[in-house]
C-alpha cells in the first residue's frame, strides 16, 4: 500500500524558542554585556568613592587640626595713676640730742620725758668745781699781768723822756718799749683765758635749743658729767624733738624712682589708727639710687599740730604715682621669652599671628605693665604655643558662656 506523503505543517516559533536561540538576537547580547560592565563599574565606584571621600575628609580634618586654636585677650589700658604702698619711718622735723659742754656733776634737772619746753628754757644745772677754780686762777693771772703791764708802761714812758735828754741809751729805751709790748700780749692772753673759762662756766646751765618735747632723760642728780674733752665717752643728757611737723622717710624702689617727684600726694597709714589717713606731700628726694638697696630715699612732709603722731613710729605710705598714658596691662601668660627678646603673639587680621616685641614696666605678679610695643587694638594670644611664628594661621576660640560670665 502506498503511503502518500503528507504536507509539512509549518509551526510558528515562540518567543521562548527565539530567546533560546543565541543566533536569533545579537543586539541583546551586546546590551547584556554593556549592562554587566555598568554593574561592575558601579560596584567599583561604590567601593572607591567612600574611600576617596573619607581620605579627603581626613586630609581636611588634619589640615584643620594643624591650625592651632588660641584664646585671646585685649590689652587693658593702665590707670592714669598708680598707688604704691611702701614702709616708712616717721621722724620729727627737728630731732637733737643734748650733751654737756663742761665736766662736773649734775646738780639738778627741771624737766622729764614728755615735757613740752620752750626755746631757751632751763633744763638742768651742773656743778663744776674744777672749772670754778680754774676761772679764779685765770682771773688772778690776769690781775698779775695787768699789774706788770702798768709797771712796764711807766718804765717805757720814763725811758722815753730820759732819751730826749740823752740820759739813757737808745738800747735801754728800746728794751723798755719791747717789754711793754710783751706785757700787753700777756694781758690779752690772760683775758682770753678768763673769757674761755667764763663761757665754760656758763655751760653749767643747760637750755633747750628750740621748742619741743623731751623724749629722753639719761641722767640724774649726782651723776658724773663728762663733756668728752678729756677723752672719755660722752653721755646724752636729754633728747628733744619738735613734733608739730614730721619728716617721713621712704625708700622708693628704682622702678618708681622717675615717677617720685616733689609735690606728689602721699597718704600715711599707721596700725594704731585703723581707718584713719594722714595726708602728706613729697617734699624732696635724694636724687641718687642707693647701691646697696637700689632704692631712692624720699622725704614726705606731714603736718602734726596736735602731736597725734609720734616720732620714730612705723607707717605705711600710699604714694600716688603717675602712670605713662601709653601703658597697657597684660596677663603674664601672654609673654613669649625668645632668644631675640620678649615677645607677644598678636592677632591683627583675625587669622594670622604676629610676634611683637614689647617693653615691660612694673610687674604686678599675675599681670605685667607693657610700656612700649602695643597700640591697644590688638588681640593678644594667651598661653601661646612655643612653636608659634609670625604669619602662622591660627583659629580664635569662641568664649564659652561660663567664661563670659566669669569675665563679667
Amino acid at each position: 500500500m502506498k503511503v502518500e506523503p503528507q504536507d509539512e505543517v509549518v509551526r510558528p516559533v515562540t518567543v521562548g524558542e527565539r530567546a533560546n536561540n543565541p543566533q536569533s538576537n545579537p543586539a541583546r547580547r551586546w546590551w547584556i554585556a554593556v549592562l554587566a560592565f555598568v554593574i561592575v563599574v558601579a560596584i567599583v565606584i561604590s567601593g572607591i568613592l567612600p574611600r576617596i571621600h573619607a581620605r579627603a575628609a581626613l586630609d581636611k580634618e588634619t589640615a584643620e587640626m594643624a591650625i592651632p586654636t588660641v584664646s585671646v585677650v585685649h590689652p587693658k589700658r593702665g590707670a592714669p595713676s598708680e598707688e604704691a604702698v611702701l614702709p616708712a619711718n616717721v621722724q620729727a622735723y627737728i630731732d637733737a640730742p643734748i650733751y654737756a659742754r663742761t665736766n662736773g656733776y649734775l646738780k639738778t634737772w627741771y624737766v622729764d620725758i614728755g615735757a613740752h619746753v620752750k626755746a631757751g628754757q632751763l633744763l638742768a644745772e651742773i656743778e663744776t668745781p674744777e672749772v670754778d677754780q680754774q676761772l679764779r686762777q685765770a682771773r688772778a693771772d690776769l690781775a698779775t699781768s695787768e699789774a706788770n703791764l702798768n709797771l712796764s708802761k711807766i718804765t717805757t714812758d720814763r725811758y722815753a723822756g730820759l732819751l730826749q735828754s740823752d740820759s739813757v741809751s737808745k738800747q735801754d729805751a728800746d728794751n723798755a718799749a719791747g717789754d711793754y709790748a710783751a706785757k700787753q700780749a700777756t694781758v690779752q692772753s690772760a683775758q682770753a683765758n678768763v673769757k674761755r673759762l667764763e663761757e665754760l662756766q656758763a655751760f653749767e646751765k643747760i637750755y633747750a635749743p628750740f621748742a619741743g618735747v623731751i623724749s629722753a632723760r639719761n641722767t640724774d642728780i649726782g651723776a658724773l658729767i663728762d663733756s668728752g674733752s678729756s677723752g672719755g665717752s660722752r653721755t646724752e643728757l636729754f633728747h628733744i624733738v619738735q613734733p608739730d611737723k614730721l619728716r617721713v622717710y621712704v625708700s622708693v624702689p628704682q622702678a618708681y624712682s622717675q615717677a617720685a617727684k616733689p609735690g606728689l600726694k602721699a597718704d600715711l597709714v599707721l596700725p594704731e589708727f585703723p581707718g584713719r589717713i594722714f595726708p602728706g606731700t613729697l617734699v624732696r628726694t635724694a636724687q641718687a639710687i642707693d647701691q646697696s638697696t637700689r632704692t631712692l630715699l624720699v622725704e614726705i612732709g606731714v603736718d602734726n599740730p596736735t602731736g597725734t603722731l609720734f616720732s620714730g613710729a612705723y607707717a605705711e605710705v600710699h604714694l600716688k604715682l603717675p602712670n605713662a598714658s601709653s601703658a597697657f596691662i597684660l596677663p603674664v601668660n601672654a609673654l613669649l621669652f625668645r632668644s631675640e627678646g620678649l615677645r607677644v603673639a598678636a592677632i591683627t587680621d583675625g587669622q594670622h599671628a604676629e610676634l611683637k616685641p614689647v617693653t615691660l614696666g612694673h610687674d604686678f605678679g599675675s599681670e605685667v605693665e607693657v610700656v612700649a610695643g602695643l597700640s591697644g587694638d590688638e588681640s593678644i594670644v594667651i598661653n601661646p604655643p612655643d612653636s608659634i611664628v609670625s604669619g602662622e594661621e591660627v583659629r580664635i576660640a569662641q568664649p564659652t558662656a561660663a567664661s563670659g560670665e566669669s569675665q563679667k
